[in-house]
């Protein structure tokens, strides 16, 4: 562990400072020029830790790992069961600064490993596209209650620019990966397997860097398709999944439907399951992760693997 801890708030305006073992807090504006004077006076061996907040932690990631400066991104749900595991109710910006170190101190978080600049892009046009996706979306809606000629003409317009928008995104997403040569690499092995389309493709490599560098189990964590366990006594209770990378986890579920039909090693398992009598959702949960594990192994080696 190093030898001190700083926990960081994040606002769009300021970021609070706690420092551990001192106790000491501070502010800082949330600004390049802020977080690179800030960072002049940190010793290499301090430990930043602050939530995974989107949009907020731009500047801050980007200057931690300019710098080599270690830090630990946390999951925000993470860091709110830590408070309330140590008494803390009270939400402000300074108390959970303060958390922040102490749960640094307290935990052995493990050092998050900055994107690339090439990957860094690709979720920032993922995040995008995401969003006129949900706009979309909702326009849709929208149109089955215009009432009115002019308002579901003025909607149709809009889902059009939508679709448009989409379709733009989508080559430059392709564009971004096909021009990188670390991304591309990893593409041709991932879109070899039935049911890894291009938005699947482009999910996992932009949302889920650690494929490859990580064990079956802990990959599997990190996307939310790890069962746990739930005992006490001699009561078993059904295993669920729970947390993880929700995105990451749904374009997986699109791409185990397909690849469960056209894959037989996946195929078979299905069958096995539901010979079984297990739940359609419990069978897709279990292909999905089965899928990720296969996919985990192909980057890893950096060579396709047998299907059949």
């Amino acid at each position: 562990m190093p030898q001190a801890v700083i926990g960081c708030d994040l606002s769009r305006a300021f970021i609070d400072l706690y420092r551990l073992p001192s106790g000491t807090p501070g502010r800082i504006a949330n600004t390049p020029d802020a977080i690179a004077s800030w960072l002049d006076a940190l010793d290499r061996d301090v430990r930043v830790v602050f939530e995974a907040t989107s949009g907020c932690d731009g500047d801050l990631v980007a200057i931690l790992a300019t710098r080599e400066q270690p830090f630990s991104r946390v999951n925000p749900r993470q860091a709110r069961e830590f408070a309330r595991a140590t008494g803390v109710l009270a939400k402000t910006d300074r108390v959970d600064a303060r958390v922040l170190a102490q749960m640094g101190a307290a935990l052995d978080l493990p050092a998050t490993v900055p994107l690339s600049p090439e990957r860094s892009r690709l979720a920032d046009f993922l995040r995008r596209r995401r969003q006129l996706v949900d706009m979309r979306k909702a326009e849709k809606l929208h149109r089955h209650s215009a009432g009115q000629p002019e308002i579901a003409a003025a909607i149709e317009a809009m889902i059009e620019l939508l679709d448009r928008q989409i379709t733009h995104l989508d080559r430059h997403i392709a564009s971004l990966i096909a021009d990188d040569a670390r991304l591309a690499d990893q593409a041709r092995l991932l879109t070899a397997v039935p049911g890894i389309g291009p938005t699947v493709l482009a999910t996992l490599l932009g949302e889920l860097p650690e494929l490859g560098t990580l064990c079956r189990r802990r990959i599997a964590s990190l996307a939310g398709l790890a069962p746990h366990a739930r005992e006490s006594g001699t009561w078993r209770g059904a295993r669920r999944i729970w947390g993880g990378r929700r995105k990451v986890r749904e374009a997986l579920y699109i791409a185990a439907l397909n690849a469960s039909r056209r894959v037989p090693v996946l195929t078979a398992m299905r069958d096995r399951m539901r010979a079984k009598g297990k739940a359609p959702k419990t069978i897709l949960i279990a292909v999905a992760r089965q899928l990720l594990v296969i996919l985990n192994a192909m980057i890893r080696s950096g060579q396709p693997i047998r299907l059949a």
